[in-house]
């Protein structure tokens, strides 16, 4: 056999190995169970990977099989004549490990993007890949649907010819590992490529224990290298450990209203409540289904893109000592499901307190009697029947919710630990909370950053609720009412909550906040430490300019506490649906010019 066939079977044998698990089976006895894990040795480091019995046959043929090959192909190799062959032109004949893309296929993968407008972000990639010589590398990261892949063929369409035949993209599949992709860098380098983007590395169970090998040996040497993937948290893992100052990030998960509207061409600060968080809504640029549709679909975004992100990173990272507290969880298999609770909880929180808030005790009757004035009919004579009926309605509906708050079981510790990791994940932020005149009093409120998500699960919640046989004896109109008037507040609660925190991270200089006071609260304080100023700001989900809505604003007192404990009030402001406009020293801001300016 000739060296030509001899190395197509070896490359076919290779091939073949690289879907096989590697390593040993090794059996543990803890608390008198036994349980079967495979070991690898990887680097000088051993990992080992937990294997349900049902599972153990089928690794075990399959470790046994990839042995038998690799005996084969032992043999094979020796067979090879020692000989200094030319290298062949192009990469046409390369024995690549993994999907490679480059010349005429990268071409036409890319073609499909050409005229999607930019994230802000892109500009940051550009820079690296254009930029000057580094021994770093860029990571792109972030939950599924927020463009990763996007931004990669928007760079790669604004190489010039000559640059564009020195560029490849590495597509990894769940069966490629780290020893695959270095061998396919060699075989890059040495055929003269100089920009390689590798989409979703993370898969690749070692690519955390053994990233430093991109920097150190082809970043250094002069290759521009972006790595992206949806497993934000494994990125987090490695940007502490092996590429720890040797790598530029780049997180895609956040997406503010300006980029949702000027990258999607959708406007209204409504659309971005009901659907903002992905890059996937419809539009005049993306043209994917919205995973926050419905709560279904929103439920197995967090399962997909959420739990499964977080367990995976903490399955590869250090053996697993990472899981803490969770580890009982994941043997368990019950780890994705908390994760999935734990985010539910948080929207079950968040809507229960919109509707304590709209319907406080002390207003149950008057909410109940402002319904009723709605009504298009006549009032009859029952009037103070259907009164009591749609108190009696909310009353349960707060009963409700409060018995679902219950019965979401999950342990303190395990919250906190996975609050930890959905804050890795920009999942979830914090909006600070302050008091006065009690000024020990601080607080925090937390917010799902992809309001498509939120609303969803909220929607959802609120639903199930008017369908239940408490308030089945409310007409279906005065249902609807209630239903209505609940998600126009939820609307106007999530709508606070984005404009505080874009301001927050637009300002990183400033104090941004809510401010409580005994009776009433600022919705927003934006402060300037260093000249000792601050503007107060109203946040009304209403269309019209009502005297009512400044009240706060206007009050001396509040004003005077919050001079003195921030500094001067240099602006008063309330922020709105309707168009911008003066009343008196009241500045009224329409809500989404407000947020295109931040």
């Amino acid at each position: 056999m000739d060296n030509k066939s001899l190395r197509e079977q070896i490359s076919d044998l290779e091939r073949q190995i690289a879907l096989l698990p590697a390593g040993s089976i090794t059996r543990k006895k803890i608390r008198g169970k036994e349980y079967y894990y495979l070991r690898n040795t990887h680097n000088g480091k051993r990992t080992e990977k937990y294997i349900s019995f049902d599972e153990l046959p089928v690794i075990k043929d399959m470790i046994d099989k990839r042995k038998g090959l690799e005996k084969i192909l032992k043999e094979l190799k020796l067979s090879v004549i020692d000989e200094n062959e030319e290298a062949s032109d192009g990469l046409m004949d390369m024995p690549f490990k993994t999907s490679v893309r480059y010349g005429i296929q990268l071409k036409n993968q890319i073609s499909s993007v050409k005229d999607f407008k930019k994230r802000e972000c892109f500009n940051i990639v550009r820079d690296y890949v254009f930029g000057p010589r580094s021994d770093k590398v860029l990571i792109l990261y972030g939950l599924r649907r927020t463009g990763k892949t996007t931004i990669i063929r928007q760079i790669l369409n604004e190489f010039s010819v000559s640059e564009f035949n020195k560029a490849a993209f590495i597509q990894i599949k769940n069966s490629d590992t780290l020893a695959d992709v270095d061998s396919d860098m060699r075989l890059l380098e040495k055929n003269g490529i100089k920009y390689v983007f590798i989409d979703e590395i993370t898969l690749i169970d070692d690519f955390v224990e053994g990233a430093a090998l991109f920097s150190d040996i082809y970043a250094s040497s002069g290759m521009k290298i972006v790595l992206s993937g949806t497993d934000s948290l494994g990125f987090a893992f490695t940007r502490e450990d092996q590429l720890y100052d040797r790598c530029i990030s780049v997180h895609t998960t956040f997406i503010p209203y300006r980029e949702f509207d000027e990258v999607l061409g959708i406007h209204g600060i409504d659309e971005y409540i009901r659907y903002g968080g992905t890059m996937s809504l419809g539009g005049v640029n993306y043209n994917e289904p919205a995973p926050f549709s419905d709560s279904k679909h929103a439920e197995e975004y967090i399962d997909t893109a959420i739990a499964r992100n977080i367990q995976h990173s903490l399955s590869v990272y250090q053996y697993g000592s990472h899981f803490r507290l969770l580890s009982e969880l994941y043997e368990r298999g019950e780890l994705t499901n908390v994760i999935n609770r734990v985010v539910e909880n948080i929207n079950h929180s968040f809507t229960k307190g919109v509707i304590e808030r709209t319907f406080e005790s002390h207003d149950i009757s008057l909410t109940a009697a402002n319904l009723l004035k709605d009504r298009e009919a006549p009032v009859n004579i029952k009037e103070h029947m259907d009164i009591d009926k749609i108190t009696f309605g909310i009353m349960s509906m707060l009963d409700i919710l409060n018995k679902e708050e219950q019965s979401i079981e999950i342990e303190e510790d395990h919250m906190v630990q996975i609050k930890e990791y959905l804050k890795i994940l920009d999942l979830i932020m914090e909006i600070d909370l302050e008091s006065l005149p009690e000024v020990n009093k601080k607080g925090s409120i937390t917010v799902i950053t992809q309001p498509g998500l939120r609303y969803a699960q909220a929607e959802a919640i609120v639903e199930n609720i008017i369908l239940d046989s408490k308030l089945q004896q409310l007409s279906a109109r005065d249902r609807k009412r209630i239903l209505n008037r609940i998600l126009t507040e939820i609307r106007g609660r999530m709508m606070e909550e984005i404009v505080i925190l874009e301001t927050k991270l637009a300002n990183p200089d400033k104090k941004v906040f809510k401010l409580q006071f005994p009776i009433g609260e600022f919705d927003m304080v934006v402060c300037d430490p260093s000249d000792l100023t601050c503007n107060i700001y109203e946040i009304k989900h209403s269309c019209e300019c009502v005297p009512d809505q400044h009240r706060h604003l206007d009050d001396d007192e509040k004003c005077s506490m919050t001079a003195h404990r921030f500094g001067d009030i240099s602006g008063k402001y309330v922020i709105y649906r309707g168009e911008s406009a003066d009343v008196g020293d009241i500045h009224y801001l329409n809500v989404e010019e407000y947020l295109l300016s931040l």
